[in-house]
């Protein structure tokens, strides 16, 4: 139905930045929510970002608010996370997720998620 595939990731060293892009194919939603989680090793998969249908109503995780920006074009068919001033804390696979509505159920909650990308590595050395 919803195909999510993912770009971007890569290496970088602490303070830089990179671009992940998702591109979004298929029966998509009228309104829907877009997202990135991320999962490190060893670690539960952790909510970073959400942007709702209009594109301009957004949230984040503590620990990346004020680094990271979601955004998408205005069919939500690319959503991108550009993340600024990396961690090697942010080190993790990143994936982005589709659900049918912005409100609703928790965003911090995968399974509350209905569709998800195969995942980018981003990794930030010291």
């Amino acid at each position: 139905q919803v195909q999510l595939v993912e770009s971007g990731g890569g290496s970088v060293q602490a303070g830089g930045s990179l671009r992940l892009s998702c591109a979004a194919s298929g029966r998509t939603f009228s309104n829907p929510a877009m997202g990135w989680f991320r999962q490190a090793p060893g670690k539960e998969r952790e909510f970073v970002a959400g942007i709702s249908w209009s594109g301009l109503v957004t949230s984040y995780a503590d620990s990346v608010k004020g680094r990271f920006t979601i955004s998408s074009d205005n069919a939500m068919k690319t959503v991108f996370l550009h993340l600024n001033i990396l961690k090697p804390e942010d080190t993790a696979v990143y994936y982005c997720a589709a659900r049918q509505a912005y409100y609703g159920t928790s965003l911090s909650q995968p399974s509350n998620w209905r569709y998800w990308g195969q995942g980018t590595q981003v990794t930030v050395s010291s």
